[in-house]
């Protein structure tokens, strides 16, 4: 029997969540330094990976028709590149978890150094597009990874 990989997941430190991802050639300009849209894409992943982690299936919700997350903000701030070959490290952080948004610091670290922020708010929404309430379990889950100092 034929045992396949599994793609790397991330794990918490407390609440706060950490994803590696690799730089790869595709992620990169012609210089070899991560462009700019590569950080979207690592961001997201480690929030999919959040959901994983906590137990939210958000393809069994899209496909009862229960809904699914949007982004609905986003903000960067880029301060040093990532190079070809680099490990970053996805951290991230939950701010606060709503009825029907929640909001997440993301930072991409290399070697102790920052290399991108983004303050993201995430919604969700039914079949409609419309904001709708998390399934209160979903709401619980965030609950328990909301940093101690934004608990309110």
């Amino acid at each position: 029997m034929v045992q396949h990989p599994v793609p790397p997941g991330g794990r918490f430190d407390g609440a706060l969540h950490r994803l590696a991802v690799r730089v790869y050639h595709e992620d990169t300009d012609a210089t070899g330094r991560a462009y700019h849209g590569a950080y979207l894409r690592w961001f997201e992943r480690a929030r999919s990976d959040i959901l994983d982690l906590l137990g939210i299936d958000q393809r069994k919700a899209i496909e009862a028709g229960e809904g699914f997350y949007v982004v609905s903000d986003v903000s960067l701030r880029y301060r040093a590149p990532a190079l070809l070959g680099d490990i970053v490290v996805i951290e991230t952080a939950c701010e606060f978890a709503r009825a029907a948004s929640s909001r997440m610091i993301q930072t991409a670290v290399q070697d102790g150094v920052t290399l991108c922020e983004a303050n993201v708010r995430v919604g969700f929404v039914g079949p409609d597009g419309k904001p709708k309430a998390q399934p209160l379990a979903w709401r619980n889950a965030f609950a328990s990874i909301i940093s101690d100092t934004e608990r309110k």
